[in-house]
């Protein structure tokens, strides 16, 4: 009795100590993930196994659905792979154009990549709550922070305050311009049937005031505070939002109407200048998605289309007919230019 006694004490102590050494690890993992969410890189699965396993490599899925555990209740966050779509390679462009004539989708394949980023788990209806604006709350706002130089002025706002009275303060976010040129290169990427030429990409954001050494303005947490156009291309290739491929090869001697910009293209060894297009990176489609960004670009481009006078304040496009009407058209309209599969959600 004294030996069985013993063993059940043991197999207690062992099985206690097996939980905190999960749950130490958990906690680390939290923590290795949030350090690589501030600066906004993939975290990879060998340095989950350097910095957190150790030698139990196999319990990689328990620590992993602990630390998840913890990150959706403590900050409504979860940690996801990236995954990489991969189109049919074997397939030619006269094909394929052949097949896009005749309806036929192409192909995609979606594998892992051992990379993972932090993704809000909010529900679109809380989020679309809390950015909704409030008398009250705008009210308050504005007694409590006057704009001394009317910066903001506006006619049903004779304080000056910026303010939408929502819960979520975006106005006052300082990652505004550069989110919203990322989300603005989605949509032209998508709406050009998910690739967009080097070039073509570079002459759209020059028409919108954005040559390839203009500033896009950063948070004021980065160590920077502003990047150029490309050096913002490319912090948005490393950090998954965009890839960057090279294509077809062009004569270094072509034409005027069709010579690559020193930008789009590098020299290769036979003389011949390497085209490259971009598309969404893996980081777009886990944290972004096909149909937000088409949802976004109808809304806009509907509201636009409509009655004069509306509230820029307002979350999303009037719930009015006319205005659905034109959202459903224009996010159809979308979807046929974005040439391929159906548009996708997050994933």
């Amino acid at each position: 009795m004294e030996n069985e006694r013993e063993g059940g004490e043991q197999q207690e102590i062992a099985v206690e100590k097996a939980q905190q050494d999960l749950e130490r690890k958990a906690r680390d993992l939290v923590r290795l993930a949030l350090f690589h969410e501030q600066r906004r890189t993939p975290l990879k699965r060998d340095e989950i196994s350097k910095k957190v396993l150790g030698s139990s490599s196999r319990s990689f899925n328990v620590v992993f659905a602990a630390a998840n555990a913890i990150l959706q209740k403590t900050f409504g966050m979860e940690l996801v792979e990236l995954h990489s779509t991969t189109a049919d390679k074997e397939i030619s462009e006269k094909d394929a154009e052949m097949l896009k004539t005749a309806g036929v989708k192409k192909k995609a394949t979606s594998t892992g990549t051992k990379n993972y980023i932090l993704r809000s788990q909010l529900d679109p209806a809380i989020i679309e709550k809390a950015l909704s604006p409030d008398a009250e709350i705008r009210e308050l706002e504005q007694s409590e922070h006057p704009d001394a130089n009317e910066e903001f002025a506006e006619d049903d706002n004779p304080i000056g305050t910026r303010s939408t009275g929502s819960i979520f303060a975006w106005h006052n976010a300082d990652q505004l311009p550069s989110v919203g040129i990322l989300y603005v290169i989605l949509a032209l990427i998508l709406v050009e049937g998910r690739v967009i030429n080097d070039n073509d990409l570079r002459n759209i954001l020059k028409r919108l005031q954005l040559p390839p050494n203009g500033p896009v303005p950063l948070s004021s947490k980065s160590s920077t505070q502003s990047l150029t156009i490309d050096a913002y291309l490319s912090q948005l290739t490393r950090q998954g939002y965009l890839e960057k491929h090279r294509v077809g090869n062009t004569r270094a001697g072509g034409t005027k109407r069709g010579r690559p910009s020193q930008h789009a293209n590098a020299a290769n060894d036979d003389g011949t200048l390497a085209a490259y297009e971009w598309h969404w990176g893996p980081r777009a489609m886990a944290e972004v998605g096909e149909r937000a960004v088409a949802e976004f670009v109808a809304e806009f481009m509907a509201v636009r289309l409509g009655e004069e006078g509306v509230d820029e304040d307002a979350v999303g496009a009037p719930d009015d007919e006319g205005t659905r009407k034109r959202v459903q058209g224009i996010f159809k309209g979308i979807e046929r230019a974005a040439s391929g599969a159906p548009l996708a959600d997050v994933r």
